[in-house]
């Protein structure tokens, strides 16, 4: 199954794909919404405990879990992006103020970024932080959701870790890998083609799992809006469960502020999944 038949993709060279996957280049102050979730995640560290805890022995192979105050609250684990190259999970810690304020315990999950680590490798990072949070945790529910690479990789754990996560929250995410391996993108993760085969959320369905919802914004670019449309309406089309919301006027960077807010589209979505 391929995402982007229809628009021919195949017809653009190198270039002309990789500036369609080019959020950064897309959002001229992208660097500038970035810093200001670095500096809102550093005050919100200064003022709110957590913990954090290693699920191996690399730096990155952490995560930092915040406590909502209830007992046996459900989970969100968030899974930043970057295209898997990029970002940390300390860049991200504000995108537990609107999940925490609605009943939920959040954990940022770190990983090691390309090239240091393949998606192959990355996805089993994932995977294992998730095992070791639903041990720590006993969390009523575990929904792992994640932004741009981060939504690939929730997606993901929905085929890698079912047995794990209750749920999936994918926001602004990339589903089918082949476009990809035709950018410059590649260059960093030097994609096998059994890791495109076996790596795309959109060509692990299966007749069951975990309901997986999709959020993307309105202004984001057209190849990424493909991404998620094609993928909802696969899992559709096998009777899955999940749902569908774009975030009206929202690119690939301001999306988030519907997670940060406890009222955002996306924070009442996680809620939701979460039974809350």
């Amino acid at each position: 199954m391929v995402v982007l038949d229809a628009p021919g993709w195949r017809d653009l060279d190198r270039a002309a794909l990789t500036r369609a996957y080019d959020n950064t280049g897309a959002v001229r102050d992208s660097a500038a919404l970035v810093a200001g979730w670095r500096a809102r995640s550093a005050a919100f560290r200064e003022g709110t405990a957590g913990r954090s805890l290693a699920y191996g022995p690399a730096q990155r192979q952490a995560l930092d879990l915040y406590r909502c105050g209830a007992p046996q609250a459900p989970c969100l684990a968030f899974v930043h992006g970057g295209y898997w190259q990029r970002n940390a999970r300390e860049d991200f810690t504000c995108m537990a103020e609107g999940p925490l304020a609605l009943g939920l315990d959040v954990a940022l999950v770190g990983y090691t970024l390309a090239p240091e680590a393949s998606l192959t490798r990355i996805a089993e990072e994932i995977g294992a932080a998730l095992r070791l949070l639903r041990r720590e945790t006993g969390a009523g529910r575990l929904v792992v959701a994640g932004w741009s690479a981060g939504g690939h990789l929730a997606a993901l754990m929905t085929a890698l870790a079912a047995e794990t996560v209750d749920a999936a929250l994918a926001v602004s995410g990339i589903f089918d890998l082949e476009p990809i391996a035709a950018t410059a993108l590649d260059d960093a993760l030097d994609l096998t083609e059994a890791e495109v085969a076996e790596l795309s959320p959109i060509r692990r369905l299966a007749p069951s799992g975990p309901p997986v919802s999709v959020i993307y914004g309105g202004a984001e670019l057209p190849a990424l809006c493909r991404q998620s449309e094609a993928y909802h309406a696969a899992r559709r089309a096998l009777g899955l469960a999940g749902e569908r919301h774009v975030v009206p006027g929202a690119d690939h960077f301001r999306v988030l502020d519907a997670l940060i807010a406890p009222d955002g589209r996306i924070a009442r979505e996680a809620a939701r999944l979460a039974g809350l």
